[in-house]
């Protein structure tokens, strides 16, 4: 078997005979295209038509459709955490998990701070189909992948043709393009090409254009006898608002909580942006003064190329090459509210008893606030840390190389692979936070508020209360320039038979951190916060005391060496052409990058790791199930047990993790036909707990936070020929907000329904309604249980939002 960044890529589904419903064939993460009956391995897969009509807003929203994925939908167009088969999120981002576009990875690691792999994957008209493997050999087919792969394949022209959609929200403010072409050049040489660009709010109302910019994809094949060479190109330059944690009113108790708005703000339709916040006064990352744009929000930019060769030499031997570089920078800014209490009391928390509160900007800038108990009809401030973090590079270069042969042997035949995959993966950010304070209102009409003491002493400057995240002590102005590389040799054996199969897998992966990084959280007599003339004035304000710079002159060194093995044994047998059982047993790792940082794990004096356990996160894990499909009907059932170690770093609470985590449960997917209704639908069950905590004991035994215990998603619909209508329904069960399982996060069902109807030949309309029940589907809180005041941090999944689309074919 061949890794997952050595797939066999979308020629496999491209090649197959008309009628062949190519879900049935597996390209990730296997030797080369195999039908689910005669894998060992848990795999789905979603066609294009399959994620229009869910109405995704993100790609998150389409993972949340593959049975085993809790994708936490919540964030935006990117920062969502994704999880699969109960492995934990400690922290944020896709961390057992890796995401791929045509089967190289976006970024080697899917959990980087402020850069989460899914904000630099967009779906459009290139996408071919998702596929994905949950468990089992994924961790022996790429890198730092244990819990599974998520791979976008896109077309490559096999079928002539393309489309462009012009499509609107009805209710939000958002008009998007999408276009894509593909086609033979000659009989030997074929080209696709195919983008979006869109510009609009976004689902939730900030005020301004949150959601502006676009991609361009391409990719060009050549055949020849034996094989094909293919190069591709991509250009992704797009401004995506990122959603944060936003305030929302907690009644009843932590076992049965209930959830409200509070007056002038919605959890799932506002957001704590504003068309008055716009600016971010802060120093870069060499501590000169900048100001930045809030409204960059999650700003990706990624401009990648590969090459991908399958030719066959000598004796039957067959070599995959595939090789991609990416340029890959942005930034990611946001705001994140520290606190969010009533005016009054904030106010005497930061300028004592007595201290006055006026508006810094917006319509009413400079009127005092009389009567701050009855601020928006809420009486509430919001304590703003601005997440402003630049992301100079996450620069990745990929190779992966392959050579494949089958030997007939006895009644079955053999199959042998072995390869080399490299990667370089750089990490250089700067975080370059702010404290700000603002009221609590909805419709992007927050407006920056001054705090002054009883003696007349401003406390802060322009809404501004200290130039670095003064409200978290003054911590977190970093800098941090690594790079990681990765190597690993792969082999594997499989043995096919009628009706058995046997393959086995190993891995082993090695490599080194190396780099710099700079900030006062590394201690050492490091200085983290001056006195600064921010403005220029010539006077020194309450608020230019507290300004953060970067210890730029003490820097301290990273340098260290990681490795594992990883190995991976299944068996698949057909009792009937159409029934099989399969088992797998796995064990998997993955290495632990910037989230290592300013911690106890690396030596701040030569670099080298304090504990050499903390490099890699092993995952053990052991899998079997039953398939069965005929006809119409297909049925799939997977029992799964994992165990998990983890060590990680949350960048809000500053907390890090050294734990371990025990989780089984089953898996169901199926599909059915008939006539013109047709049903897909799926389910995980787990259970999951912390098994240890080095640094947190009183956690053990507890559930892990955000893990329900159920989740579901069922798309029905009925298709009348010229007219298709029908819904995607994703639901899951309650779970706990944070480890100390008391306060509760409740289960919901969203609904997302779609109607298309082609009233002529090549020509489709659209309308698409995303959580159409306006259901608020709560996916984290930062606070553990119910506070004293009621208000909560947490972040919802979007309201409800309707758009429409025109789509013709050529």
């Amino acid at each position: 078997m061949m890794p997952a960044s050595a797939l066999a890529q979308s020629d496999a589904a491209d090649a197959q005979p008309a009628g062949t419903d190519s879900s049935d064939i597996i390209v990730t993460a296997v030797a080369r295209g195999q039908n689910k009956l005669d894998s060992s391995v848990s795999v789905s897969s979603l066609s294009a038509d399959a994620i229009q009509q869910a109405a995704p807003r993100s790609v998150a929203e389409i993972f949340r459709n593959i049975p085993g994925i809790r994708s936490e939908s919540s964030g935006g167009e990117g920062n969502a955490n994704i999880a699969v088969r109960g492995l934990p999120v400690a922290s944020g981002g896709a961390k057992f998990l890796q995401l791929q576009e045509d089967g190289l990875p976006a970024l080697e690691y899917g959990d980087i701070t402020f850069g989460n792999a899914d904000i630099f994957l967009r779906s459009d008209f290139n996408v071919q189909r998702v596929e994905a493997i949950r468990g089992g050999s994924a961790s022996t087919f790429a890198s730092n992948s244990p819990g599974g792969v998520i791979n976008l394949i896109s077309k490559t022209g096999e079928t002539e043709g393309g489309a462009i959609q012009a499509s609107t929200g009805l209710d939000y403010s958002d008009y998007r393009l999408d276009v894509d072409y593909g086609g033979k050049l000659s009989d030997d040489l074929r080209f696709h090409i195919g983008g979006f660009y869109r510009q609009g709010t976004g689902p939730r109302q900030a005020g301004y254009d949150g959601n502006k910019g676009g991609q361009l994809k391409f990719n060009i094949t050549k055949e020849f006898a034996g094989g094909y060479i293919r190069l591709y190109g991509k250009y992704l330059n797009d401004r995506a608002i990122g959603y944060l944690p936003n305030p929302v009113r907690v009644t009843g108790t932590n076992k049965d909580p209930k959830y409200s708005n509070i007056p002038g703000f919605s959890i799932n339709q506002d957001t704590l942006h504003s068309r008055y916040i716009t600016r971010n006064v802060t120093l870069d990352g060499n501590n000169n003064p900048v100001v930045d744009d809030i409204r960059d929000g999650q700003h990706p930019v990624v401009k990648a190329f590969g090459l991908e060769s399958r030719f066959e030499i000598a004796d039957g031997w067959e070599v995959t090459e595939r090789f991609r570089y990416s340029d890959v920078s942005g930034r990611f800014i946001s705001n994140f509210p520290a606190n969010i209490d009533s005016a009054t009391s904030i106010a005497t928390a930061m300028g004592g008893a007595g201290a006055t509160l006026s508006y810094a900007n917006g319509p009413n800038a400079g009127q005092a606030i009389a009567n701050p108990s009855s601020l928006n009809g809420n009486g509430l401030l919001a304590q703003i840390v601005v997440f402003d973090t630049k992301l100079n590079s996450l620069n990745n270069i990929t190779n992966d190389i392959r050579v494949t042969r089958d030997f007939e042997m006895g009644s079955g035949k053999l199959s042998f692979t072995a390869g080399f995959y490299k990667s370089r993966q750089t990490i250089d950010t700067e975080w370059l936070w702010t404290s700000l304070l603002s009221d609590v209102v909805g419709g992007g009409r927050a407006a920056l508020v001054n705090v002054q003491s009883a003696m007349g002493v401003p406390v802060t400057q322009d809404g501004i209360f200290g130039y670095g995240a003064s409200y978290f002590g003054g911590c977190c102005r970093r800098s941090y320039n690594i790079d990681y590389n990765t190597n690993a040799p792969f082999a594997s054996l499989s043995w096919a038979s009628d009706k058995l199969t046997l393959d086995g897998s190993i891995r082993y992966d090695f490599g080194d951190a190396n780099g710099s990084i700079a900030g006062a959280d590394l201690g050492g007599g490091r200085t983290g916060t001056v006195s600064r003339d921010v403005n220029g004035d010539g006077v020194i304000s309450d608020a230019e005391t507290r300004v953060s710079v970067i210890p730029l002159s003490s820097p301290a060194p990273v340098n260290y060496n990681f490795h594992y093995w990883s190995y991976s044994l299944g068996a698949n047998y057909r009792l009937a052409d159409d029934l099989a059982v399969f088992a797998r047993y796995s064990q998997g790792g993955r290495a632990n990058a910037d989230r290592l940082l300013f911690g106890p794990a690396v030596s701040t004096v030569d670099g080298h790791l304090v504990d050499s356990n903390a490099a890699v996160d092993m995952v053990k894990q052991a899998e079997g199930g039953v398939k069965y499909r005929t006809g119409d009907l297909a049925l799939y059932a997977t029992a799964f047990w994992a165990r998990t170690e983890e060590q990680n770093f949350e960048a809000t609470t500053q907390r890090f993790v050294d734990r371990k985590y025990r989780a089984y449960g089953l898996e169901l997917e199926g599909n059915y036909r008939a006539g013109i209704f047709s049903l897909t639908a799926g389910g995980t069950w787990t259970k999951s707990k912390i098994c240890s905590d080095a640094l947190n004991p009183g956690v053990v035994g507890k559930v892990p936070r955000r893990q329900a215990e159920f989740v579901f998603q069922a798309t029905p619909q009925v298709d009348l020929g010229p007219v298709t209508v029908g819904a995607n329904v994703i639901g899951t069960t309650s779970s706990y907000a944070q480890d100390s399982d008391q306060l509760k996060l409740p289960g919901y069902t969203t609904v997302n329904a779609f109607l298309q109807y082609r009233p002529i030949e090549r020509v489709q309309l659209s309308l698409n309604a995303n959580n159409l029940f306006n259901v608020k589907g709560f996916t984290e809180a930062e606070e553990g249980a119910i506070p004293e005041n009621g208000i909560v941090r947490a972040r919802s999944i979007n309201g409800r939002t309707i758009s429409a689309a025109v789509k013709v074919g050529f």
